[in-house]
């Protein structure tokens, strides 16, 4: 089973670009972030054409997560707990079955700039309320992936140029802390399981001509409980979709499991 993250940095921006990575790659099932729109102007039928059941989370303008699945998709909630009052569509959930049940977390973590700041406080305090959720899933001892974007790149490797995201939210000590928090509480970065290489990217500004530099950052994550990392046969990024006609400024990221 391949089962892909994208933020497609825009949905109706950028519907063109998504059928023609699903119609090729052909994900089982795909979470996205930045759908950047209302769940009743989400383009369901062209994406349904192509086979997928969608459920989705989305906000005017801003943020937006959404699941695409081949497979049903049950037992779907929306919203990451532990704060009633936060109104950020960021966090996704589902279950899907094939020859095992997968529980699959879509999510788009808060880029938490400028730092210091309220929107870093944000960042941290989400962080934490994920942590408390990534515990109770993998207290329930079944394959779970937690997969979008994650806005931290974990370490200086995982830049092209490190040095110049030392004082960004994406980088802080603190942002990392946090990240690392969630992976020693039992969880693997899939990527990191099968490719240990510097110089795996998932994401490339459109300013200062990053793309043609390769002056990229990996900021998009797959985090298998164990149970779903046991499952694991493969892993990559389809780097390729970044120098498409009128790209995401992220690419896909997926994971294949015997599943």
């Amino acid at each position: 089973m391949r089962i892909a993250t994208f933020n497609i940095n825009g949905i109706r921006a950028r519907i063109g670009a998504l059928l023609q990575w699903l119609d090729e790659s052909r994900p089982d099932v795909a979470v996205l972030q930045e759908i950047k729109s209302v769940d009743d102007a989400f383009p369901r039928d062209e994406i349904a054409s192509l086979g997928y059941n969608i459920e989705t989370h989305g906000q005017k303008s801003f943020n937006g997560v959404a699941i695409l699945s081949r497979l049903p998709l049950e037992d779907v909630t929306r919203g990451l707990p532990g704060d009633d009052g936060d109104e950020q569509a960021r966090w996704i959930e589902a279950t899907v079955t094939g020859r095992r049940t997968l529980r699959i977390c879509g999510l788009y973590l808060p880029n938490g700039n400028p730092a210091p700041g309220p929107k870093f406080d944000y960042k941290l305090a989400w962080m934490a309320r994920l942590r408390a959720r990534a515990e109770a899933l993998r207290a329930t001892e079944e394959p779970v992936l937690m997969g979008g974007d994650w806005n931290i790149i974990p370490q200086d490797e995982d830049a092209a140029r490190p040095e110049a995201w030392a004082n960004d939210a994406l980088a802080l000590p603190q942002s990392r802390a946090a990240f690392r928090r969630v992976l020693h509480s039992g969880w693997h970065d899939a990527v990191r399981l099968i490719d240990r290489r510097p110089g795996v990217y998932s994401y490339w500004d459109y300013q200062r001509a990053a793309w043609d530099r390769n002056d990229g950052i990996r900021i998009d994550h797959w985090l298998l409980s164990p149970q779903a990392a046991d499952l694991l046969t493969d892993a990559g990024i389809d780097r390729d979709v970044r120098a498409r006609e009128k790209p995401s400024d992220h690419v896909p990221v997926w994971v294949e499991l015997d599943a």
